[in-house]
């Protein structure tokens, strides 16, 4: 009895692995044409050498010749190397998508990755496409093993270029099979069409799959523990809800006896809280950051006991003292005391902190404190008095809420809090109060340790700001005034109207990751009562026409128009919800999942839109900035635009409106 080939269970042993190495190979090489096609980007060749370097960093002993001996290599010729990655890169992208040199393609590919892996794990950065923990390079290394493998297991590979020119040419499987076959190989049996299908249909998914992730291999840092802690903010793990009980601002009385004074302070690791429900690994001064307030008054002889109980070596550094820093500021090892005393000549606000080197670890990392030198001939008498330290978080995730300091961004600057007395917002949630139409002092340190403040009272004027020890030299009538890392100053501000005055970091960027607080001014005078301000609406105003006006309006009956829809949305809402329906942390909040966007009931919405919004929490977070209304500049078939946009755009799924369903609401 005969038997088809295409019944024959041997023919179909023998054609699938065949299929399974075509698909492999074919859905790498698109892979690699990607990296390709990047690797002619003009970043690549500008950061070539720097990949190496890269790459080289933190690499074990073992391997470090590797490293260094292509860095050595390159360096003086980077431009060759360079045309020379993108050849190479190039021509196995293209061998590997038509099948062009079979094992020996595969065992050269092994090899130029190796190589690869010298220059940053798979062209460097953003250059790879996708990432793994144990390396681009070496992942393709092992898919190149497999090839080779499946090829062994396959036999003859008819779905190649390889094939083709076997074909004419039987010479060529020595290359393409490492065969010494003479013969032309045999005809390959025709897949059926299903099969056929599927397989286009698998290579079209790949490609679509590729193309969606370019944004994220552009963007988005390699996937390592380091990259992944540093991308987690304290803000972004902090509690919805205000922060209880704020830090004591208030001066403390001096200390001592008058004359002199003794200063004990303890250096000790403690964990300290900088948001509601955050908490950081500190290096501290008393358990605290910023450290207890030490007030003293000029002239005072001052004994310093300065403590080590840390797990490593620390200083102490008085910007109010006059003292010879290599005897009195020096590092001391863990249970250690260093006693000196100096004399508090001269008054001000100013930072005591850590001088061990790098001073910017140990400062960014809790050790700092304000120290009040109050002058022998007293400053006008204020109701309240107030201490301020400004200070930076730079912060990477270590567990749960607990924070740990990143050395990186404090080199790069790129805090992710700046706050006022160790915790963000906490004098938001927690006003200080102040007497309406009194005095009120603000002993102002700047303990950075890298960032300048501009420090700002909203509503308020500062009477007099004390710049240095000479109160002759007061400045009067100041909005604004700058404060230094390291620099200290005393500002009066008499606010004569009961509110509340927020006190900020004028650079907005400080004031939106947490340099915010309140002066409560209160009074129940009617000297102290302010008047009730009148809004008044102006009938026919002028006003200029929008952007979308020139587009023709709609006509008919209502269909949703998604250009349309596009052009409304960016003119009314990208700026404060984003062209991505992602929001603005802490000010505006994401449209992309919102609940009243995904409800299938719109009602929500539509009045949202219509009538504006504030003080309303969305999925547990209260936004401070209001939603404005637009049920006066927008027609219902513009606002059921928005609102559709809004329940089709980044992911959204939900019940489209109707003009109808707009004009109902209103």
């Amino acid at each position: 009895m005969s038997t088809s080939p295409s019944n024959d269970p041997r023919h179909h042993a023998s054609t699938w692995p065949g299929i399974a190495t075509t698909a492999l190979r074919v859905a790498f090489g698109i892979i690699w044409m990607v990296a390709a096609a990047l690797t002619w980007l003009p970043d690549f060749a500008s950061h070539y050498v720097g990949y190496l370097h890269n790459a080289s960093q933190g690499q074990p002993g073992w391997n470090a010749w590797w490293f260094s001996g292509w860095i050595a290599l390159v360096t003086p010729h980077a431009a060759l190397f360079t045309w020379l990655t993108r050849i190479a890169v190039s021509a196995i992208a293209i061998c590997l998508v038509i099948g062009f040199g079979g094992r020996t393609l595969y065992a050269l590919g092994a090899l130029f990755s190796l190589l690869v892996w010298s220059t940053a794990e798979g062209f460097g950065g953003p250059y790879a496409v996708g990432v793994s923990n144990i390396g681009t390079a070496i992942t393709y290394v092992l898919i190149f093993l497999a090839l080779i493998g499946l090829h062994y297991r396959a036999g003859l590979v008819p779905y190649s270029l390889d094939y083709l020119i076997e074909r004419r040419w039987p010479r060529w499987q020595k290359i393409a099979e490492w065969s010494n076959a003479t013969e032309p190989p045999p005809a390959p049996e025709a897949l059926p069409p299903g099969v056929q299908i599927v397989a286009v249909l698998g290579i079209v998914v790949v490609l679509a799959l590729l193309i969606a992730g370019l944004p994220s291999t552009l963007n988005v840092k390699s996937a390592s523990p380091a990259t992944a802690a540093q991308a987690v903010s304290p803000l972004m793990l902090a509690a919805k809800e205000p922060i209880q009980k704020a830090r004591d601002a208030r001066l403390p009385p001096v200390a001592g006896d008058g004359k002199t004074a003794t200063i004990e302070v303890i250096a000790e690791d403690k964990k300290v809280t900088i948001a509601n429900g955050v908490e950081y690994q500190a290096w501290t001064f008393g358990g605290e950051v910023p450290a207890p307030v030490i007030h003293l008054r000029q002239g005072q002889v001052v004994t310093v006991k300065f403590t080590n109980r840390g797990t490593m070596h620390h200083a102490i550094d008085f910007h109010s003292a006059i003292t010879p820093p290599d005897l009195n500021y020096v590092d001391i090892n863990p249970g250690e005391t260093l006693e000196f005393t100096f004399v508090a000549d001269t008054p001000g606000a100013f930072v005591y902190h850590c001088g061990t080197p790098p001073v910017l670890l140990h400062m960014a990392n809790g050790m700092f404190g304000a120290i009040i030198v109050s002058p022998a001939t007293p400053l006008p008498e204020a109701a309240e008095s107030y201490v301020i330290v400004q200070s930076e978080w730079y912060t990477q995730l270590m567990s749960g809420n607990l924070m740990g300091p990143s050395f990186e961004k404090m080199l790069q600057m790129r805090p992710d809090e700046i706050v006022f007395n160790g915790i963000a917002n906490q004098y938001h949630d927690q006003p200080l109060p102040v007497t309406a139409g009194k005095r009120a002092r603000i002993y102002f340190v700047n303990a950075g340790p890298s960032l300048w403040s501009a420090f700002h009272v909203i509503g308020g004027m500062f009477d007099k700001v004390y710049p240095d020890a000479d109160a002759a030299h007061a400045l009067s009538g100041v909005s604004t005034h700058s404060v230094g890392p390291g620099e200290g100053a005393v500002f009066d501000v008499v606010l004569p109207k009961a509110g509340k005055y927020p006190f900020v970091d004028h650079s907005m960027a400080h004031m939106a990751i947490g340099a915010v607080g309140i002066l409560e001014a209160k009074g129940d005078s009617p000297a102290t009562t302010p008047a009730k301000p009148t809004l008044t609406k102006s009938a026919g105003a002028a006003t200029a026409a929008p952007a979308h006006a020139a587009m023709p309006a709609p006509t008919g009956p209502y269909q949703f128009d998604t250009a349309r829809g596009d052009a409304l949305y960016a003119q009314h809402c990208a700026a404060c919800h984003q062209a991505t329906g992602m929001g603005l942390p802490g000010a505006f909040p994401p449209l992309k999942g919102d609940p009243a966007v995904l409800d299938a009931n719109p009602a929500k919405h539509i009045q949202t839109i219509l009538h504006g919004m504030q003080g309303e929490a969305i999925n547990g977070t209260a936004y401070p900035s209001p939603m404005p209304p637009f049920a006066d500049q927008l027609s219902d078939a513009e606002v059921a635009d928005i609102v559709n946009h809004e329940r089709t755009s980044w992911g959204n799924q939900a019940k489209k409106v109707t003009a109808d369903d707009v004009k109902a609401a209103r």
